[in-house]
């Protein structure tokens, strides 16, 4: 299974922070941040035209997707 919201299609991505030493950047190392997945269970009645065709489903969704259902 990816590691993907299946509504808003919300994958990972690489950041990189940046190390400031005397007035200069010191090389940064990259990582990979990670959207926060949860499993949720879209309800039935969902009014949200992204969640109609998921409706009645236990599905991997982000934060933000389940606060927009919650809504």
């Amino acid at each position: 299974m990816a590691k993907q919201c299946l509504i808003c299609e919300k994958t990972s991505h690489m950041e990189r922070k940046i190390n400031k030493l005397r007035s200069k950047y010191n090389p940064s190392p990259k990582f990979r941040k990670k959207p926060n997945l949860q499993w949720a269970l879209i309800p039935t009645d969902a009014k949200h035209p992204n969640f109609k065709e998921l409706a009645g489903k236990r599905v991997l969704i982000c934060t933000k997707c389940i606060k927009t259902l919650a809504k």
